[in-house]
């Protein structure tokens, strides 16, 4: 098919890019100039694995065009996917500003059928915003579909997750719209779960709220752990094996970051209360979420004592691994809390720190985590790169001014590090010293 994506931001590259593999045409549309001139060369403004080759292979075999013309890609396309950013309001509402935007000017340019398809994150009733707007718009009688296809992929693993998901959603008002999206997704070969359109909005801001909350009790859950001894990564082991728990998003540490959590969960408390349900579990997941950060500094001061004029090894800044996305990501609170409280900080993270350096301002940048360590006074583990479960720890503790590791992340053995001389601190740890 000949399709469309309206935003190339981090969901539409990777949508549009896996699109195109699957032998689409797609025109990806984009309205930062120098963001679709650079496109347009193979050069691509994240840090995703695979997709830059994927970018290029398409690109050669002109599956792939960038372009800033909305008008283009609406006039060259059947289906048009909204894949524009819905970021967060004062008040935790989405700014739907861009959606509006983006469906008056698909209005104004359709001069037959259009199927339009929400892919950006937005508050259920949103597609019938969409449709209004359009209806309002529109040039002539011109028949149209709207429809919802929320997306449901992980930094880090995108690729992946479009080749080979667990379920396809499509929210749906006539069977025309049903087929279209249907054939596009047929090469997949994946559950397809097909409703009406405001169930298929509700579904991804309640997938994304229930996987926050599995986090956050899994976190409550290691300070119960930290206080009577136990240890969380043995419990969370327990609790995974059970088929209606599952081990996913058991893992317990200073919490969770990024552009989707804490934006989809205060739109879905707000959501709520707007409905006239107030939402207070997500709100203590929140308040859990939060608090998780301050209770891993706690365990850097009851060590330290004086965090004035320490020097912190701090590893890792993105948000999760894999990628170089340092929304909300908790090393920035953290590092912040720590230079207001006198801390010089050093920092590594494999892909993160040129967008690090942008809002980060009196850190100590370095080559690599050794660097990171040398002449610390500790060490703060705050993202699980593979590459950091890989530390030569003999010499780290060679570099390190005193052998204290704060693993935020547990990817560690308490007791493989402590028989290596260390002073481990996890979350929820049960070591051989306590």
């Amino acid at each position: 098919m000949n399709i469309s994506i309206i935003g190339s931001g981090y969901v539409g590259l990777v949508t549009g890019a896996c699109f195109a593999e699957l032998g689409n045409r797609v025109f990806c549309v984009d309205n930062d100039p120098a963001k679709i001139k650079a496109l347009k060369k193979g050069a691509i403004p994240i840090y995703e694995p695979g997709l830059e080759e994927l970018v290029r292979i398409n690109l050669k075999k002109k599956r792939l065009v960038f372009t800033g013309s909305i008008k283009e890609a609406v006039r060259s396309s059947q289906v048009i996917f909204i894949a524009v950013g819905t970021p967060p309001l004062h008040n935790g509402e989405a700014d739907l500003t861009g959606i509006e935007n983006v469906a008056r000017n698909i209005a104004v340019n359709m001069h037959d059928y259009r199927l339009v398809v929400e892919k950006s994150t937005v508050p259920v009733e949103t597609g019938k915003w969409v449709k209004h707007t359009i209806e309002t718009h529109l040039k002539g009688k011109i028949k149209f579909d709207v429809a919802s296809n929320p997306e449901f992929l992980r930094e880090g693993s995108a690729i992946n997750d479009f080749m080979h998901p667990d379920r396809i959603v499509i929210g749906i008002e006539s069977k025309r719209a049903r087929d279209l999206l249907v054939s596009l997704y047929s090469p997949l070969k994946a559950p397809v779960v097909i409703t009406d359109i405001k169930s298929a909005e509700l579904i991804k801001h309640a997938s994304n709220s229930f996987l926050a909350a599995k986090i956050s009790f899994i976190n409550a859950v290691s300070r119960i752990c930290d206080k009577v001894g136990a240890d969380v990564v043995e419990v969370a082991q327990g609790m995974g094996l059970d088929k209606r728990i599952g081990p996913a998003f058991l893992n317990s540490g200073i919490g969770y970051g990024g552009s989707c959590f804490p934006k989809d969960l205060d739109a879905f408390i707000r959501i709520s209360e707007k409905l006239g349900y107030d939402f207070n579990l997500l709100k203590a997941v929140k308040d859990i979420n939060e608090e998780q950060k301050e209770f891993f500094l706690n365990k850097v001061r009851d060590t330290l004592w004086i965090l004035k004029d320490k020097t912190i090894g701090v590893l890792g800044l993105s948000f999760k691994p894999n990628t170089d996305d340092i929304r909300s990501a908790p090393s920035l609170d953290l590092i912040r809390i720590l230079q207001q409280e006198g801390s010089r900080v050093r920092a590594y993270d494999p892909c993160a720190m040129g967008k690090a350096r942008q809002v980060l301002k009196g850190v100590r940048f370095c080559r690599d985590p050794y660097e990171a360590c040398r002449g610390s006074d500790c060490l703060l583990i705050v993202s699980e790169w593979d590459e950091f479960k890989e530390l030569d720890f003999n010499r780290v503790k060679k570099l390190l001014k005193r052998p204290l590791v704060f693993d935020g992340r547990n990817i560690y053995e308490p007791q493989k590090l402590e028989k290596l001389g260390f002073r481990y601190v996890g979350i929820g740890r049960k070591g051989l010293k306590k």
